[in-house]
C-alpha cells in the first residue's frame, strides 16, 4: 500500500528554484529493504550537480539528496543485521531529501550511542570522502606537506584535521579572514586568502620553493592548472570534485618534468562494499567520538527550505557542514 510522505523533488534541472516541496508516494519495503524515517539529512555539493544537470540523473521527476540519518520503521524480508528501531546513516544513495524513504539495507551503517543522528547526517558523506582521500588515494604520511583547496568547506575542515593528525603540515585556500580562522582552528597550519593573494605564489613561498606533496582539490576548473604548478617532484594531484566546473583536458607531458601523479576520486566506488564501508565508518566515527576530528554544523535549514540552502552553498555563504531538518 502506498504511503504519502513529503519530499524535495525536481521535475527539470536548473537553479534552486526547480526544487519543489511535494507529496510523494512510497511503498512498503521489499526483500532486502527497509523503510527509513529521516531525522536529519545532509547537504552536499553533489546535490547541486544533480539539480543543475552537471551529473546526469536516470529519470525525472526525482527526489535528490545523497545522505541521511534516521530510524528504521519497517524491515522487509531477507534483511540481516538490522531491525525496527535501529538508528542508521548512509550516503551515496539518491533520494535523501524526504521525510521517509525505502532503501536497501546493505547500504546502511548502524550508529552507536556515541554518534548523534545530526552528526551522522552532517559527516557521513564528507567524512568517508576524507577517509578515502587521506587513507587510500594518497595515504598521508608524517612529514608530508598537504594543500587543501576550499579548506573551510565541509570536506576541507575534515581533511585539514585528518592530515594534521597523520603528521602532515597543512596549507589551505580560503575566501575570507573568518574562514581562515575556522580552517586554522581545524588543523590548517597556513590558511591562504586566495581572493587577495595568488595561492600558487603563497604556496611556493611557504614551502621555500619545494612545493607540496599532495593537493586535494574539489574546486576543479578554477584551481586545477595553477595547482599542478605547486606540486613537488613525484607529488600528487587528487581531484575529487568540480565546484567551479570540470577540469580542462590535460596534456600528460606537463607531468613529466616532475613526475606528477594525477588521480580522480569517486566516493561511490569506496562505499559499495559493506565490509569496507563499515570499517571506514568505524574509524571515522571513532575519531569524532574521541575528539580527534571536530564536526562543525554551522547551518541548519528546514528540509522544506532546501532551495535557500542550495543558494547559500553555491554562493559560498556556508562553512563546515549543513543539516536539513525533515
Amino acid at each position: 500500500m502506498a504511503r504519502m510522505v513529503k519530499a524535495i523533488r525536481i521535475h527539470q534541472t536548473g537553479g534552486p528554484e526547480v526544487l519543489r516541496w511535494e507529496d510523494v508516494a512510497i511503498g512498503e519495503p521489499g526483500p532486502g529493504q527497509v523503510r527509513l524515517r529521516h531525522t536529519a539529512v545532509g547537504l552536499n555539493f553533489i546535490d547541486i550537480n544533480h539539480r543543475n544537470g552537471a551529473y546526469r540523473l536516470d529519470s525525472l521527476p526525482a527526489v535528490i539528496g545523497m545522505e541521511g540519518a534516521g530510524v528504521i520503521e519497517r524491515v522487509g524480508e531477507a534483511v540481516d543485521g538490522f531491525a525496527e528501531g535501529d538508528r542508521v546513516t548512509y550516503c551515496m544513495v539518491l533520494g535523501s531529501y524526504g521525510t521517509e524513504r525505502i532503501i536497501a539495507a546493505d547500504r546502511l551503517i548502524k550508529l552507536d550511542a556515541r554518534t548523534t543522528d545530526e552528526t551522522a547526517a552532517a559527516v557521513t558523506l564528507r567524512g568517508l570522502t576524507a577517509h578515502y582521500l587521506v587513507r587510500e588515494l594518497y595515504p598521508v604520511r608524517p612529514g608530508d606537506v598537504v594543500l587543501v583547496q576550499a579548506a573551510a568547506g565541509g570536506v576541507g575542515l575534515i581533511l585539514c584535521q585528518w592530515a594534521k593528525h597523520l603528521g602532515a603540515t597543512v596549507l589551505g585556500t580560503v575566501g575570507s579572514e573568518a574562514k581562515a580562522a575556522l580552517a586554522r582552528s581545524h588543523g590548517c597550519d597556513h590558511p591562504i586568502l586566495y581572493r587577495q593573494d595568488d595561492f600558487a605564489e603563497a604556496v611556493m613561498e611557504l614551502t621555500g620553493g619545494a612545493g607540496v606533496t599532495v593537493v586535494y582539490d574539489a574546486v576543479g576548473k578554477d584551481t586545477f592548472e595553477k595547482g599542478l604548478g605547486v606540486i613537488a617532484e613525484r607529488g600528487w594531484m587528487v581531484v575529487y570534485g568540480q565546484a567551479s566546473g570540470p577540469v580542462p583536458p590535460l596534456d600528460t607531458l606537463r607531468l613529466a618534468s616532475k613526475g606528477i601523479n594525477v588521480t580522480r576520486g569517486a566516493l561511490g566506488l569506496f562505499v559499495r562494499d559493506p565490509a569496507y564501508r563499515a570499517t571506514s565508518a568505524a574509524e571515522l566515527f571513532g575519531l569524532i567520538a574521541d575528539g580527534v576530528l571536530k564536526v562543525e554544523i554551522n547551518q541548519r535549514y528546514p528540509l522544506a527550505e532546501t532551495a535557500r540552502a542550495h543558494a547559500d552553498l553555491e554562493g559560498r555563504k556556508t562553512t563546515g557542514s549543513t543539516v536539513l531538518d525533515p
